[in-house]
């Protein structure tokens, strides 16, 4: 069995290695990629079984009713949620995403933007370039501060793991408890308890109706003064409004790595704040975890086509 017709809504032809285009032409009878702002899109939507998109995309009901053949939605990635998925799946379209390809990655990653923020890092690389080795510096540890952690999915459970080794106290929040965590020291608390006592906070959610803006204006107030925030999640996830209030204030830092899902107003309103730090999507990409993020994106079109979907989210 093949797709008649796979459309790559908003693809350049850079994102999958070779061998996994090669792969994904076995798959199908025609492959077409287009751009989201394309004249073309809906003429292509008409006869597309197939629709892949890319993280931050936006499948709504206006899209699924233009493609009256569309059976499967593939995410390059992990978040869905600009994809309306309870309608797709009253049409009978099945979506899938690609779950912990980059657990080491983002988790890893995670550390050294704390370690770099704490340690001043990027200031002591660029004052020994200029000649200066003198040791005007202070930083602090992770050791034995309070390390939250909210959402104890496959990255959570990682970045708790790898806090515990540092030493900190590790505390969580996520929707259902997670015992074997708990026996290796991992506290459970709730939010509130979380924000308001953790010196450092990750948070880590896949993006939903559910978790949208789930830091909240009320949430972000709760967060301890001088509170170091990673979100290597969307940023859908936080009331951006009520987050420049706190950030106005001077006495947090905000860390995140999703610009690119962000709108350049949206940016605009956080960029005149030195502690709330910007970095490119950079998180996952590692060669191992390129490799079997690409693995898994093609190999869900696989199952779905033999009758045994993989990653389904709907």
């Amino acid at each position: 069995m093949k797709f008649k017709k796979i459309l790559l809504l908003k693809y350049t032809g850079n994102e999958l290695q070779s061998k996994y285009w090669e792969q994904m032409d076995t798959l199908c009878e025609e492959k077409v990629m287009v751009l989201p702002d394309d004249p073309a899109l809906d003429t292509h939507l008409k006869d597309a079984d197939c629709l892949l998109v890319r993280l931050g995309a936006k499948v709504g009901k206006e899209i699924i009713n233009k493609a009256p053949k569309l059976k499967y939605i593939g995410m390059l990635g992990t978040g869905y949620g600009g994809i309306d998925t309870s309608y797709a799946a009253s049409k009978n379209i099945t979506v899938c995403n690609i779950a912990d390809y980059a657990t080491e990655a983002v988790s890893e990653f995670a550390f050294s933007l704390i370690l770099e923020c704490i340690r001043d890092i990027e200031k002591a690389k660029r004052q020994a370039k200029e000649g200066d080795y003198s040791d005007d510096f202070i930083g602090s540890e992770i050791k034995g501060k309070n390390f939250g952690v909210i959402g104890l999915g496959n990255i959570g459970s990682r970045t708790a793991e790898i806090a515990k080794g540092f030493g900190a106290n590790v505390q969580y929040w996520s929707r259902r408890r997670k015992n074997n965590y708990e026996k290796m020291g991992i506290q459970f608390q709730n939010v509130t308890t979380l924000l308001q006592s953790s010196d450092f906070i990750s948070i880590n959610l896949a993006f939903t109706p559910d978790t949208e803006n789930f830091l909240n204006k009320e949430r972000i107030e709760m967060i301890k003064k001088d509170a170091i925030v990673i979100n290597l999640s969307p940023m859908e996830l936080i009331d951006l409004d009520a987050l420049v209030v706190r950030l106005k204030q001077g006495n947090i830092t905000f860390i995140l790595d999703h610009p690119d899902e962000m709108t350049s107003e949206q940016l605009d309103k956080v960029k005149p704040y030195s502690n709330c730090i910007v970095y490119p999507p950079i998180g996952y990409l590692t060669k191992e975890a390129a490799d079997l993020k690409q693995g898994i994106f093609v190999g869900n079109m696989k199952n779905f086509l033999t009758g045994s979907p993989t990653n389904k989210v709907n």
